[in-house]
């Protein structure tokens, strides 16, 4: 399947990252809320609109994530994923139905959506989508996550990556695990770890074609509530050790998400890990609030202002881009 290493590589290559613009509309409506904007289809076209057609698509995007309201919407006469693919960055869908409560586990959750996908990742080929993209997530605690949660999770990330290689698109695999709690980042690399190796036993187990994946991890962190905070420099350090050890040397790379940082924390944390970087991962981004946040505030104040909002998104989008590469600085942001 060198087709599918080959979008892999577009998408996350060359300082590229991808923007997570796949917010369920229940999610973009608690966003919209915060900035006192209706949400409605018009007002999240036109929002995502703005960053789609802004100039650090081109330059630091290599991927968009879609979520299926925004994939079948056009905006004067053309297509979403027309509009994407003519920066130069490729059309992405996120495929799942949303985490629900795991039985037997009722503190834990699963992620559903297998029923039904086949088709629905045909519809979605055809919509121009060449990569698609699937969560689970996970709960850190004494007791979590457990076996059946890690185990199940990962079963349901295999399904879904087989069968949306069968359909010629790219399987984003995203386990999370959350930041909430009061969990040391020792801890979080330990249950980490034990969820990425088992993601990965499913994923040969069920026959995928490892060198056309990209992984969608979390950085390894201490818990929000902890006080037990360490620095960039250690994040980068666990956050390695953890990848290094759990991920096969054929995957092309790993696009972290943001996972409740700040826009500059999420930064900084890349910006280290690829300071450190000494495997041959692409170590990349697939940030949604860390991205957008600020963008989003400045648009709300004056939603015709499309200029300073791109300029906004652009200045986001470059330090990620550097970060990405090792590249980034504290001083560039005052620029």
């Amino acid at each position: 399947m060198p087709e599918l290493n080959n979008i892999a590589l577009k998408i996350i290559g060359n300082g590229k990252g991808i923007l997570a613009a796949d917010e369920s509309t229940g999610t973009m409506t608690k966003r919209l809320d915060k900035v006192n904007i209706k949400s409605t289809p018009e007002n999240r076209l036109n929002f995502r609109h703005t960053l789609f057609t802004s100039n650090s698509i081109k330059n630091c995007i290599g991927g968009v994530i879609l979520y299926d309201e925004t994939i079948k919407q056009t905006f004067n006469s053309k297509t979403i994923p027309e509009i994407i693919s003519e920066t130069g960055a490729i059309p992405g869908i996120k495929v799942d139905t949303g985490a629900k409560v795991l039985s037997k586990s009722p503190k834990e959750k699963i992620t559903e959506g297998l029923d039904g996908l086949r088709e629905r990742l045909k519809e979605y080929y055809k919509l121009g989508a060449r990569f698609t993209k699937w969560r689970g997530v996970y709960t850190i605690t004494n007791e979590f996550p457990s076996k059946l949660a890690i185990h199940s999770n990962a079963h349901a990330l295999a399904r879904y990556a087989a069968l949306a290689q069968e359909e010629g698109m790219v399987p984003i695999v995203e386990p999370e695990v959350l930041m909430d709690g009061n969990h040391n980042a020792v801890t979080c690399l330990k249950k980490t770890s034990e969820v990425i190796k088992k993601c990965f036993d499913e994923l040969i187990l069920h026959k995928i074609e490892l060198k056309g994946v990209i992984l969608k991890p979390n950085m390894i962190l201490s818990g929000s509530d902890s006080d037990e905070k360490i620095s960039s420099k250690e994040i980068a350090e666990l956050t390695l050790k953890c990848l290094i050890d759990s991920v096969p040397s054929e995957v092309p790379g790993i696009a972290f998400l943001s996972g409740g940082q700040t826009e500059i924390e999420a930064t900084k944390n890349l910006d280290s890990i690829n300071k450190q970087n000494k495997s041959n991962f692409i170590m990349s981004y697939s940030y949604g609030r860390a991205l957008q946040q600020n963008a989003l505030k400045y648009w709300s104040i004056n939603t015709n202002d499309i200029n300073g909002t791109q300029k906004i998104f652009d200045h986001r989008a470059n330090m990620c881009a550097l970060a990405a590469q090792g590249k980034w600085t504290e001083k560039l942001e005052q620029i």
